[in-house]
């Protein structure tokens, strides 16, 4: 069998899957959602409110049925691509939810991965050409500190020392209150304001985004440091180096044109697990930070169970880190041959 013909099933297989694991996905977000403790009717109602206005918001909303009848119409709604309305608002249907709060997130996650791939790149590749120095511990240690220290305890750290001592960024949300954001056309508030020649208000996007995003940005750096670290040292020893240096190859082609590519495919396949940890760890980062984007909106649903918007946002969070892994599985196979099929 050739190998484009085994890559075809080996696609054709993932696109299988995808739709399990958004079934899994489905049901387990429907499932702990129901076990947790707490009634939407007392949320929104308040715990005071008369029983029988209790009954009457639970039927009306459906909470009263068996849990696989609620199931059943919820896996239907979702095979119209209908995610419901939010119990809190029910005018707002969780879509609209979605969209107007994602653009926030997706502009805020997106900067913070070039600057965590940047980040953890650049000192990966600073520390593996450098082993067994003080540069080398320090690179191990900062892999060690940024996995493991909180994002919401550093970005209340990063406010304190940035924004309430030395006063260089603004404590939270999105854009001054004062002034009016950019015309939105795509909601990216820093591309809206390009699209429209607006430079003063895309230098205001960057200015409210750069806190939020270095918090997340660097703690998710230290991933992608320790990994190509340890696989450009690796790399580094491989025979064909050797055999490259032994032919009187600069040290610099060595490193960029033989080791560094090679290196560089297990962190292809990082991206996609470091892309649920993104998501995750917005939350927690729009919540410090007053950010109006999709996951602060989630924390909103949780507090006040509002089951159909969380299970709608969980639900758009899981089938982006679907395609996002199958997207990043289908590029490693094409660009690594020892993949095998």
């Amino acid at each position: 069998m050739s190998r484009w013909k085994a890559l075809q099933y080996y696609i054709y297989a993932r696109l299988l899957l995808a739709p399990l694991m958004l079934w899994a996905i489905v049901t387990l977000v429907f499932l702990l959602l129901r076990a947790t403790p707490g009634d939407p009717a007392d949320a929104i109602l308040g715990s005071r409110a008369p029983l029988e206005a209790k009954e009457a918001l639970r039927m009306r909303l459906g909470l009263n049925m068996p849990l696989w009848l609620q199931y059943t119409y919820y896996l239907g709604d979702l095979l119209k691509f209908n995610l419901g309305s939010s119990l809190i608002s029910e005018k707002t249907t969780v879509g609209q939810i979605i969209g107007q709060h994602f653009p926030a997130t997706a502009e805020l996650a997106f900067f913070s991965l070039l600057i965590a791939v940047v980040v953890g790149v650049g000192l990966g590749v600073l520390t593996a050409t450098h082993p067994r120095t003080t540069l080398d511990v320090g690179g191990r240690l900062f892999s060690i500190i940024t996995y493991a220290l909180p994002i919401f305890w550093v970005g209340m750290l990063f406010q304190l020392i940035f924004s309430v001592q030395l006063n260089w960024f603004p404590l939270g949300t999105r854009f001054p209150l004062s002034q009016s954001p950019p015309q939105t056309l795509t909601g990216i508030y820093t591309l809206d304001s390009l699209l429209s020649g607006n430079l003063g208000q895309c230098l205001t996007s960057f200015y409210y985004l750069t806190l939020p995003s270095l918090t997340l940005g660097l703690l998710l750096s230290g991933i992608f440091e320790r990994m190509v670290r340890v696989n450009l040292q690796t790399t580094l020893q491989a025979d064909y180096v050797e055999a490259a240096k032994a032919r009187g190859i600069s040290p610099s082609e060595i490193l960029w044109v033989h080791a560094f590519k090679n290196a560089l495919i297990p962190v292809i396949t990082l991206l996609g697990l470091t892309f649920a940890s993104l998501l995750g760890g917005a939350v927690l980062t729009e919540v410090t930070f007053s950010w109006p984007g999709l996951g602060n909106r989630l924390y909103e649903a949780i507090s006040l169970r509002d089951y159909p918007t969380v299970q709608g946002i969980l639900i758009f969070f899981g089938v982006i880190v679907v395609i996002a892994s199958l997207l990043i599985d289908v590029i490693n196979a094409l660009i690594d041959p020892r993949i095998r099929y």
